[in-house]
């Protein structure tokens, strides 16, 4: 597999990153995922954007867009792509052996996989930790992962798939790389931002879809237990697009897919095939 470094392509099995990288030593970077269909990655303006966001939250610096683009398309094109998952990561780069960081520029990263896709349904668990919706870095998209990584082999532990949190106030938050809808009465529901949840993408364009397609939706405060009672709930992410829930800690709902999930994954792909950046 090729990769792009800071502005050249690299065999993945030679391609270095320095070991006193900030990102390697103490979680210092962002990233973007995007799904790639038929070579195209999707809604690269929302993600670009993102990652914009996210980068001037840490004080990192992003390269022009049109680099990062040139930079996916070589990527793409040099490990003949169509249908794949791409990443952009940026680091605070070559420092201190500490929280402080050096002068070096930040290191810029550009690799692809192949797409694999999701089980039709997805089992979850609620885990006991809570995001820190106050947190200095609540509702950006850092490296810092090693939470959810803990989180996630406790809903493994436990037959799931994925990992829900709650927040410091007891509220439905997010799961470790999607956000959770909740769907009750025919009503769609999802955590608002300020319950520390990462702005998703295919979370913003899901609520536009409801707005578009009639379907009643709402930002709510919710309780975690929202998940276990819905009449159907659904992760939404890059690449999981609307992703039915089965079971929440081993009990199941009583659709999934639901009739409103079945739906709007209908017009997600819909949008999709219309328009790749949305």
């Amino acid at each position: 597999m090729l990769v792009w470094i800071d502005g050249r392509l690299d065999d993945a099995s030679t391609a270095r990153v320095s070991p006193f990288d900030h990102g390697i030593l103490v979680g210092d970077g962002v990233f973007e995922t995007l799904r790639v269909y038929s070579g195209v990655p999707f809604a690269w303006s929302r993600h670009l954007a993102r990652l914009e966001a996210s980068a001037r939250g840490l004080g990192l610096a992003v390269p022009p867009a049109d680099a990062l683009r040139a930079a996916a398309e070589a990527v793409l094109r040099g490990n003949e792509l169509g249908e794949a998952r791409l990443r952009i990561t940026i680091t605070g780069g070559p420092a201190p052996l500490g929280s402080e960081r050096g002068d070096s520029p930040p290191t810029v990263i550009v690799a692809a996989t192949p797409f694999r896709a999701w089980a039709p349904t997805v089992d979850v668990a609620v885990v006991p930790w809570p995001r820190n919706e106050r947190g200095a870095v609540a509702g950006l998209k850092t490296i810092s992962y090693a939470e959810n990584v803990v989180a996630l082999a406790h809903a493994r532990d436990h037959g799931a798939g994925e990992a829900i949190f709650a927040n410091t106030r007891g509220e439905l938050c997010e799961a470790t790389g999607s956000n959770v809808f909740v769907v009750s009465d025919g009503v769609v529901r999802t955590p608002p931002l300020s319950s520390g949840c990462l702005p998703g993408v295919t979370r913003a364009l899901l609520l536009e879809l409801c707005a578009e397609g009639r379907v009643p939706a709402e930002e709510a405060a919710l309780p975690v237990t929202a998940v276990a009672e819905a009449d159907e709930a659904f992760l939404t992410s890059t690449t999981r697009e609307v992703h039915p829930i089965a079971t929440v800690d081993g009990a199941a709902l009583p659709a999934a897919p639901g009739p409103v999930s079945t739906r709007l994954a209908g017009l997600f792909a819909d949008l999709v095939a219309r328009d790749t950046d949305p």
